[in-house]
């Protein structure tokens, strides 16, 4: 069987994908847009807010993505626990594979591990690589919100999980991240405009309660497809959360590691306190396409709940 043909024709849109850099172009110009985050603009595609290699991004996925059953879909809103669950479910995943004393999240961070469909997919030596190395079950993760995600995602039945995280968090999170990665030239950014554009929905991948309510609706409609988690449980008993995800990817804990405490290691390993001090996750950059790239540190600050009582006024909470 060939494999780089069977889970993913990249090849055969490649022509129209050229073709579609100039009509990209073209498009924007049609687009609503709105003050940026990290660029100068955010444009409205499709009734959410994008940067403009986003909604590439989204395009090739939607033209070229052959999900498989056996793939596993990491769904998030930006800076609602990301980079901590790819570790878990990662780590989850591999533990057949990977010693905890020498494991691969070590020396490889949580986006090397489980990368952005959106971004993955417009390399097409990238893509073919990674699925046909991750066999037979490949972990991806997006931010797109479920309208608009390939419709192989749902027909092929493969699972998805969806974190949610609370809305004051996200913002804050989202404030303190984009302003580190923003474009220098631009006018300071600060948290009263980011909170007025976060609660117009005008945000990366926004507006939030569209993000969530689409996979909450879908969650309630396929369970046994969608698993809802959210990051505050995580925090909280991280034992019983894991337990529950390990079930629902099919791939529940054994009794013998249930004895060995393997759901304990697996915590400890993806802490935030562990992954913060790993060389790994405070060096090296992730490029997320030929424009846009993000140095590793920047994707682990405090990883704290209820950290915006810190940030925000009673009137703006």
């Amino acid at each position: 069987m060939d494999l780089s043909r069977s889970h993913c024709s990249l090849c055969e849109h490649d022509d129209e994908y050229k073709k579609d850099d100039q009509s990209d172009s073209d498009m924007l110009l049609t687009l609503s847009k709105e003050k940026g985050w990290i660029t100068e603009y955010l444009y409205q595609y499709k009734s959410f807010w994008f940067t403009p290699s986003a909604i590439k991004g989204i395009k090739r996925a939607q033209q070229c993505f052959k999900a498989q059953p056996t793939d596993i879909l990491l769904v998030t809103f930006p800076k609602s626990g990301t980079t901590w669950f790819k570790a878990l479910i990662f780590s989850l995943m591999n533990r057949d594979r990977f010693d905890l004393a020498s494991h691969h999240l070590l020396t490889n961070g949580p986006h090397d591990c489980i990368p952005f469909l959106e971004a993955i997919i417009q390399d097409e030596t990238s893509y073919q690589d990674y699925r046909i190395s991750c066999l037979p079950c490949c972990l991806l993760a997006t931010h797109v919100p479920y309208s608009l995600l390939p419709t192989s995602v749902m027909s092929s039945g493969c699972k998805i999980v969806y974190v949610f995280r609370e809305t004051k968090d996200v913002l804050v999170s989202n404030w303190h991240y984009m302003k580190k990665i923003r474009l220098k030239e631009l006018p300071s950014f600060p948290i009263e405009d980011a909170h007025d554009l976060f609660r117009k929905g005008i945000s990366h991948f926004g507006p939030f309660w569209d993000h969530v309510s689409g996979y909450w609706k879908v969650c309630l409609e396929n369970p046994d497809k969608v698993l809802f988690l959210t990051y505050e449980d995580m925090k909280k008993d991280p034992i019983v959360c894991l337990t529950k995800l390990a079930k629902f990817l099919d791939k529940p804990f054994r009794l013998e590691e249930e004895r060995e405490e393997v759901v304990h290691e697996i915590v400890r390993l993806c802490s935030f306190e562990n992954l913060s001090s790993l060389d790994v996750n405070q060096t090296g950059v992730q490029y997320f396409s030929p424009q846009f790239a993000v140095e590793n540190r920047h994707f682990l600050r405090k990883g704290q709940v209820g950290d915006w009582r810190n940030h925000l006024t009673v009137e703006m909470a």
